[in-house]
């Protein structure tokens, strides 16, 4: 409800419990039971199959933007962008035809078995930039 007051309570709530539930589904689904870097290592040796940072944004960008919300938009985000070991991707929620930069970074891929949540200026771990190309 800080991205717009207008934005009805209701709504809120409904993205909030998509969001958890989305994100227990992909936790559950990519089998990960390891810290972040752990599991990272597993996909790119082949022991897991999926579990990467852009497949827990890209699961929850497809979901969300399948689910009717009037009052939000969401976007792709990434950090150190290129950089093998150091990229890293995320979903942003905005208010509708908000700025991504007054967005809410939702990542269940950061802290295991937690969605972290943030404002995305005050995310100090990243410095976050669009990504509309990986957008559809």
């Amino acid at each position: 409800m800080t991205l717009d007051a207008n934005i009805p309570e209701q709504e809120v709530k409904v993205l909030s419990q998509d969001i958890l539930y989305r994100s227990i589904v992909l936790e559950r689904s990519f089998d990960r039971s390891t810290v972040p870097w752990v599991h990272n290592f597993m996909v790119n040796v082949g022991l897991k199959e999926k579990g990467l940072c852009y497949q827990y944004a890209d699961g929850l960008y497809s979901y969300l933007k399948k689910r009717d919300y009037s009052h939000f938009d969401f976007h792709l985000a990434g950090a150190h962008i290129g950089e093998y070991w150091r990229e890293h991707n995320t979903l942003v929620v905005t208010a509708k035809n908000g700025n991504i930069q007054d967005g809410i970074v939702i990542d269940p891929w950061r802290k295991q078995g937690e969605v972290f949540v943030s404002k995305l200026k005050d995310d100090k771990s990243y410095a976050w930039k669009h990504r509309p190309e990986r957008e559809y």
